[in-house]
């Protein structure tokens, strides 16, 4: 699949391998300045090895090869050593993590911890100005008393006002990229209500990108205006969420739909599954990587199929939902 050019991050034939065993196979997306992108899968399908991949963080012993391009760096992202990432990472590309209890220093203020990301990369002429900005940006992701908050240290806040202090740290210097990795999962429902509500508001603010990682329907209908769908390792379906998700065209993207549709339940009151489970990362079959699940597989389907449609709009699938290519 070709990429868009003029955007924010391009992607193009990334691939990630533990070893021989592959994770990530020809992944390749673009996104542009200001847009918001969901990245969907299960557990497994590579969305967070694909999102480690563009910080340079990927665990030991994983590898990234291919090519990411950030706007405005002049390097590719990937093979870039640690010294050329340091100064992309929190400055041109931020991320929000699932967990902020290891994500944060525990012994280290909360404003500190902000103040810190903008004096690293001299966005903030003097430790006290830096200080000020973090409160203020501790003000804006709307957490109580900021100056207050500001002294607290990570455990003496609730798991929401954590992630909360995770985005103002992630947006203190402006990125044109935030990627969110399921920020909002280990939160009930209000709170994680208002997190989304606050991530579309900042983001927005500043004209950032967003790529945000879930594996929630639900979450990316709310957020997010195009949608990547990941399957083994693969992205076999993109384009435009209501479009997608109104007419989906890879069978996967059928199933996890019809799985999330409360209304269509069995005779015994249950909800339709995908049929088998999901394969260990590297165990998934050659040729398309779902036909070892799918409905619609034939002995074609042994052979990788290539991408029909444009980067905007496309699917990996020999027999689409829908009929035809």
């Amino acid at each position: 699949m070709s990429v868009l050019t003029g955007s924010v991050l391009t992607v193009d034939a990334l691939r990630i391998d533990a070893g021989a065993i592959p994770l990530v196979r020809d992944v390749s997306f673009a996104i542009g300045p200001g847009e918001r992108v969901g990245l969907i899968g299960e557990s497994g399908s590579g969305k967070s090895l694909t999102a480690l991949s563009l910080l340079g963080l990927l665990p030991e012993g994983v590898r990234a090869s291919g090519s990411a391009r950030l706007d405005g760096v002049p390097g590719d992202l990937v093979g870039a050593d640690e010294r050329e990432l340091s100064k992309v990472r929190g400055k041109r590309v931020s991320m929000v993590f699932q967990e902020p209890m290891t994500a944060l220093n525990p012994v280290m203020r909360v404003g500190d911890q902000v103040a810190e990301v903008m004096l690293l990369h001299r966005t903030q002429p003097s430790r006290a100005r830096a200080l000020a900005a973090a409160v203020d940006l501790l003000d804006r992701v709307r957490l109580p008393e900021p100056k207050a908050t500001a002294r607290a240290y990570p455990h003496q806040l609730s798991g929401g006002q954590r992630q909360r202090v995770m985005l103002a740290i992630a947006l203190a210097n402006d990125p044109a990229l935030l990627i969110c990795d399921e920020p909002t999962t280990a939160l009930d429902v209000t709170v994680q209500a208002q997190m989304l509500e606050l991530i579309v508001e900042l983001t927005a603010e500043r004209d950032s990108a967003l790529l945000f990682i879930t594996h929630d329907l639900a979450v990316v209908a709310t957020v997010c205006e195009r949608v990547l769908v990941m399957y083994g390792g693969r992205v076999v379906e993109s384009g435009d969420v209501y479009e997608v998700f109104t007419a989906p065209r890879h069978p996967y993207t059928d199933g996890l739909l019809a799985a999330s549709d409360l209304s269509a339940v069995d005779e015994r009151g249950r909800l339709r599954t995908i049929p088998g489970v999901v394969p260990g990362g590297g165990e998934f079959p050659d040729g398309c990587v779902f036909r070892n699940r799918c409905p619609r597989a034939t002995d074609q389907c042994v052979q990788t199929p290539g991408w029909t449609g444009t980067p905007e709009r496309g699917f990996a699938c020999w027999h689409p939902v829908g009929g035809g290519q």
